[in-house]
């Protein structure tokens, strides 16, 4: 566990009140307060309702095996049936995906027509030599064919591992020897605000340096705009889906405890890590939590503007909403990338009923302004939720005034890449939202805030946020206390302990997530978490977006500051002074930055986290490490200047 002294942070900006969904949506929604009574007075395991929402080829008789840690451990299925298979009888011509590509083109998959394509690629996969547990690399933009791939390999019991698109190649490299993977699907590219980026020539040369043989399909996607080569061991996605055309691969029965796929985090805190996740519980989580907190239900369309590299997009864009039989509408490009309409205009134009996105892209929305979205209607939206970090009250209010108009409830969900899926959340039809808190534990989660002893803190007291039980989507190193699990602290009498490295507070019974525990900055023996200070400076008016990390000055640990106005003309001396004052008058004259630097966009990864590693190195004059999960790049240096420059 990280040592040190405990949490001194403030409190009294907490929210205390509950906003209560409008009644509207409670009427309509998937799990009532009623329901989840029902399940608890019958003794229901709370995680049985998640299995009993599968379809199984073999049903399970036990929900945790409590000595083997594992879930739904006697049961078999296939993750690709559930999401597409046992849709058809009721609804094959619906439509399963629409994508909006950057260039303005559209797409459209039924459910039927998905499940052709899967069953067509999944034979192809099995007539390039892919069998059951072999690890299928996937390095592609956000394109219909990554779902496609993915469910294919899920079919035939292949483990998919996606790899960001933006990543670099050293990075892929790293991920694919890893991980012995001897099979990559690789777009020809992708475009990056525009522009195209080539992914063939990157692929040649990873394959150079790996040890293993690589097998290489190629997706097109820039066309006419960039023309490859293919090698003896190359192959053409277009052209295996059109020579197994028409052909049905009946899917592999797996056990629940059998890999599904394989993930890396991003970066953005530390070093990546590899999670595995497994079939029957992961699947069940995500369904589940798709169905109770995003309230997904099949005729809705459904927009998470994640990119499919991260676990978002495995979650709550593939596996969760397909396996529920709803449309999801997939983007090419970042949720706040020019034009400032897009985003509104896809809820208009596709009668978008939820919306998931990242705080980071709602920052940027609130720094364009009101005036883009007012311009169409956002009246079919019934659900708004927010993922990646934590976001702050006024954020918040924005999104649930502006957004929502007051009628969509806000699910502010937090979990992580190793938790699968939802863990602490609102769930909109039981649960009032308090602006800022990400809310109770879902049912059958229990999770407490610890000090460095491991003894649980009062109420509004900082800490460390533990799970103190298990869960369906935990991933295989959690459960066999595998590769980075091996060393993870554990609480004293609590063998199922995860330590969640982000720090947190209570406040009747509503967990506020307060940031990474490394996200925490000692000064002067004094401890204050990042959100504490980044929500102060973005309420200071003129100031969009922030972050805080730490950095030094002759004595001690400081604080370094770095603010993006949401204006070009900003007044930054006045700016400087108007932080310091809001820092001072909210905690004290001792938590005023060391430094505030103003930049014009903070470093991001494609699904909205500020990377405050490479905030980090560049306050501390460190070398930078690898920036290939950055969606701008090009701000790096800029940064770096500022800082010099400040």
């Amino acid at each position: 566990m990280v040592g040190g002294d405990e949490f001194e942070l403030e409190t009294e900006k907490l929210a205390t009140e509950r906003i209560a969904p409008p009644q509207s949506f409670v009427e309509q929604a998937n799990v009532t307060p009623t329901q989840l009574e029902r399940f608890s007075e019958e003794g229901v395991d709370a995680w049985e309702m998640a299995g009993d929402l599968l379809t199984w080829d073999q049903p399970y008789r036990t929900v945790f095996d409590e000595d083997d840690g594992d879930w739904f451990p006697d049961g078999r299925l296939n993750a690709t049936a559930n999401c597409l298979d046992r849709h058809l009888d009721s609804r094959k011509n619906q439509r399963a995906l629409v994508w909006e590509g950057q260039l303005g083109e559209t797409r459209t998959e039924t459910y039927l027509e998905l499940s052709r394509k899967v069953n067509a690629f999944a034979a192809g996969l099995r007539d390039l030599g892919v069998e059951a547990g072999d690890v299928v690399t996937l390095h592609m933009p956000v394109i219909p064919e990554l779902p496609v791939a993915m469910l294919a390999c899920a079919r035939i019991g292949a483990v998919h591992a996606v790899v960001y698109a933006g990543f670099s190649g050293e990075a892929l490299a790293t991920r694919m020897a890893e991980s012995d993977s001897s099979y990559l699907v690789v777009s020809d590219g992708y475009y990056r605000r525009g522009d195209a980026v080539s992914l063939t020539n990157r692929a040649e040369t990873v394959r150079a340096g790996l040890d293993q043989k690589v097998t290489t399909v190629v997706v097109d996607r820039l066309g006419e705009h960039h023309e490859y080569s293919l090698g003896d061991n190359d192959y053409q996605y277009r052209r295996l889906l059109d020579e197994h055309r028409g052909e049905t691969v009946e899917p592999v029965s797996r056990r629940a405890t059998d890999e599904l796929f394989l993930i890396y985090t991003s970066g953005t805190t530390g070093e990546p890590k590899r999670v595995t996740h497994t079939t029957g519980g992961y699947l069940a989580h995500t369904a589940w939590t798709s169905h109770a907190v995003l309230d997904i239900e099949p005729g809705d369309t459904y927009l998470c503007t994640a990119d499919l590299g991260w676990i978002t997009g495995h979650s709550y864009i593939v596996y969760g909403p397909l396996a529920l039989g709803t449309t999801v509408l997939l983007r090419e490009g970042e949720a706040d990338q020019p034009p400032k309409t897009k985003l509104w205009e896809l809820v208009e134009k596709h009668a978008v009923d939820i919306l998931y996105t990242s705080p980071t892209a709602i920052r940027t929305f609130m720094k364009w302004g009101a005036e883009y979205p007012d311009k169409y209607d956002l009246s079919s939206l019934r659900l708004l939720g927010t993922v990646g970090e934590p976001i702050n009250p006024e954020a918040w209010r924005w999104l649930y005034e502006q957004i929502g108009d007051e009628q969509c409830p806000v699910v502010d969900t937090w979990w992580q890449t190793e938790t699968g899926g939802h863990l602490i959340t609102t769930i909109p039809g039981v649960d009032g939202m308090k602006p800022g808190s990400a809310g109770p534990p879902l049912p059958g989660v229990e999770a407490t805030v610890v000090d460095e002893t491991g003894t649980e803190v009062e109420e509004t007291t900082g800490g460390y946020l533990a799970i103190e039980t298990p869960w369906p989507g935990m991933p295989r190193e959690l459960s066999e206390e595998t590769r980075w699990a091996e060393t993870s602290d554990v609480l004293p009498n609590s063998e199922w302990a995860y330590m969640t490295g982000d720090g947190a507070v209570v406040d009747d019974e509503y967990i506020t997530i307060l940031g990474r525990v490394d996200d925490v900055i000692n000064v002067s023996g004094r401890r204050y978490g990042t959100m504490e200070l980044e929500s102060i400076m973005i309420g200071v008016d003129g100031i969009a977006e922030a972050a805080v990390v730490s950095g030094y000055d002759d004595h001690d640990q400081g604080i370094y500051a770095f603010a993006n106005p949401d204006s070009d003309s900003a007044d930054e001396p006045a700016l400087r002074v108007r932080i310091n004052r809001e820092i001072e008058r909210e905690i004290g004259p001792f938590a005023r930055p060391d430094r505030i630097v103003f930049t014009p966009e903070l470093p991001k990864t494609s699904s909205g986290k500020i990377m405050r590693r490479l905030l980090t190195d560049i306050a501390h004059g460190n070398e930078l490490g690898d920036t290939s999960a950055l969606r701008n790049p090009e701000v790096v240096g800029e940064i770096e200047s500022a800082t010099q420059s400040d």
